[in-house]
């Protein structure tokens, strides 16, 4: 009787594919569940962030977001900076220039770019875009909103006529609000430039079937975010209002309070 040792050809390729096949099943899932994990994350830091800008500015300046009186006006000339202070100017711009560090203010939207790979190979700047800001509580002008990067990555754009964003004493924060208030809406691109540039979206019905993924200003009713590659994207719409920014979204509200 001759005894074997190891394995033969046929039973390593065979091996070999069944774990190719798990990988590829798997892998996709895997990548979609870190991304996701780390978007959630950034997304309630960068939250934080803005909240604890207007509480400081508040405390510091005596104004917050529902303080502001004029729209930011600061600008580049020959090159330079001029930016806004809360000492002199009352602005979202002086706000964020006055609480926060390490921040860069970009001007409009339009003006952030990001590598793209052309078919021979070699690389060009194009604007950077939301590709589906019609589906969230975004709004179409998006490219005109002014926008900051901060220290972290994180792009963070208001409308440019910001100003005066102050939610009654008593009410809750509702689509109706948010869709009354165009100029108090903004969004957080928690990926910086880098794609997907994606808004957040709920699935489809909450047992996750059907197709075509939404997103509304209805922060008051239910929805639940999959944290897939489709839904769960790096676009959050948020809402400035007193010393607060909220989701302005159903899909960004469910990722906010949600602790997965």
């Amino acid at each position: 009787m001759t005894k074997r040792f190891g394995f033969t050809l046929a039973e390593v390729l065979i091996t070999l594919g069944i774990i190719g096949v798990v990988a590829a099943m798997t892998i996709p899932t895997l990548i979609a569940n870190t991304n996701g994990a780390k978007f959630r994350s950034q997304f309630k830091k960068t939250i934080s962030t803005l909240n604890q800008a207007g509480l400081m500015a508040q405390a510091q300046y005596d104004f917050d977001y529902a303080g502001t009186s004029v729209a930011c006006a600061q600008g580049t000339t020959q090159g330079v900076v001029t930016l806004e202070h809360p000492d002199t100017t009352m602005s979202f711009c002086a706000i964020l220039n006055g609480t926060l560090t390490g921040q860069t203010y970009q001007g409009k939207v339009t003006n952030i770019k990001r590598q793209s790979t052309n078919a021979d190979g070699t690389t060009s700047a194009i604007d950077y875009a939301i590709q589906n800001q019609a589906q969230g509580a975004i709004d179409a002008t998006y490219a005109d909103y002014l926008a900051y990067t901060l220290a972290d990555g994180s792009i963070v754009a208001f409308n440019a006529g910001a100003v005066a964003c102050e939610l009654p004493i008593g009410q809750q924060m509702n689509g109706d609000w948010i869709d009354n208030h165009p100029l108090c809406r903004g969004f957080i691109d928690v990926n910086g430039a880098t794609l997907p540039n994606k808004a957040v979206t709920c699935t489809p019905n909450a047992a996750g079937s059907g197709a075509g993924a939404t997103a509304s200003t209805d922060v008051e009713k239910p929805c639940i975010v999959k944290n897939n590659a489709q839904n769960m994207t790096d676009v959050f719409p948020i809402v400035f209002h007193d010393a607060t920014v909220e989701p302005a979204s159903d899909a960004a509200k469910y990722v906010l309070t949600s602790a997965k």
